[in-house]
């Protein structure tokens, strides 16, 4: 990260990944399309990188069958 001029603590690939995912959930993005942007294997990997304050479990995007 410092190669790119990025400095920090806690800076590293995760924490842009998270910060990139949980961006596109505030902005309703599909969560099934962010998990293909992430390059995980299951909406559970990606719900590890939502870093928003609450994820509602009633939320039609968590009821979808996948």
């Amino acid at each position: 990260m410092a190669q790119v001029g990025i400095t920090g603590k806690g800076m590293r690939p995760h924490a842009l990944r998270a910060t990139a995912a949980t961006s596109a959930l505030e902005h309703n993005a599909d969560i099934a399309k962010v998990q293909e942007w992430l390059g995980v294997a299951s909406i559970s990997s990606t719900r590890v990188y939502d870093r928003r304050g609450s994820r509602p479990e009633d939320s039609p995007t968590f009821k979808v069958a996948y």
